[in-house]
């Protein structure tokens, strides 16, 4: 029986989610859906209050399309790749909890668009991110265009996009595409520290606050704001809520159950 190409491992509440399809990791239509079959798994599971995905090893975190199969596409097949992988980097955008992109090694094409899916971006020193399809006389097609500029601004999304090159870590830290970078060896610590301190907080707060923030971009400033609003109201019949305020008057730690 061949091996699962994605393993999940839980650590106290996060889970982490390791891509292990040699030699790339790339997206192919069958990865996908055995990914998002995984995620379907980790939003039942109570257990996890946030995700972190990482590549196997320290050369892939995720290498992004199957280059040859490019070569048959023509403008109906071409249309339909992209619309299909489209479900796929919406569905791992609107996944109601945090998500950590922990980058350990060439994150290009289809990979950096899976990073910018996730809501934090860390990664190892050695990394290279980059959507190179500029290069093949193609462009993004699964959501670069739109979320590179929405995360780090239209003036170096351009210059990434229509350059084709690839950065390194430290020069995606400096224009904000990652937001920490740390040694190989301390990648997945410095994860789970980030995934402890938001598991710390009041999680349906953080899923509320995630929420907000991603509907509100798509909308106006004033619709984003009716977002917040309703977002705000929805938490203040929690238990949560309660228990967090208490804490803090009573000065202890509070202990949020997710209700």
């Amino acid at each position: 029986m061949e091996p699962e190409k994605i393993q999940i491992e839980i650590f106290r509440k996060v889970g982490v989610l390791t891509m292990n399809n040699p030699p790339a990791n790339a997206l192919s239509p069958e990865f996908r859906q055995e990914f998002m079959a995984k995620l379907i798994e980790v939003s039942k599971d109570d257990a996890i209050w946030t995700l972190i995905i990482t590549g196997a090893g320290e050369k892939f975190f995720a290498a992004g399309a199957d280059i040859p199969g490019l070569l048959k596409l023509d403008r109906t097949t071409g249309l339909k790749r992209v619309q299909k992988a489209r479900e796929f980097y919406s569905g791992v955008a609107r996944f109601e909890k945090p998500v950590i992109a922990a980058i350990n090694g060439i994150c290009m094409g289809g990979g950096l668009e899976l990073a910018l899916a996730c809501d934090i971006r860390i990664a190892a020193e050695h990394a290279r991110l980059g959507l190179p399809e500029v290069n093949l006389g193609l462009m993004p097609g699964a959501g670069g265009t739109q979320r590179l500029p929405r995360a780090i601004g239209p003036g170096w999304a351009n210059y990434l996009l229509l350059t084709g090159e690839a950065i390194p870590a430290k020069k995606a830290l400096e224009i904000g595409l990652v937001q920490e970078v740390v040694a190989l060896d301390a990648l997945r610590e410095a994860a789970l520290k980030l995934a402890d301190k938001i598991n710390s907080k009041g999680p349906l707060a953080v899923r509320a606050a995630k929420r907000a923030s991603s509907q509100g971009l798509q909308q106006s400033l004033e619709k984003g704001l009716d977002i917040e609003n309703e977002a705000f109201a929805e938490l203040c019949v929690t238990q949560d809520k309660n228990e967090g305020i208490t804490a803090f008057l009573e000065k202890r730690k509070p202990q949020f159950q997710g209700k």
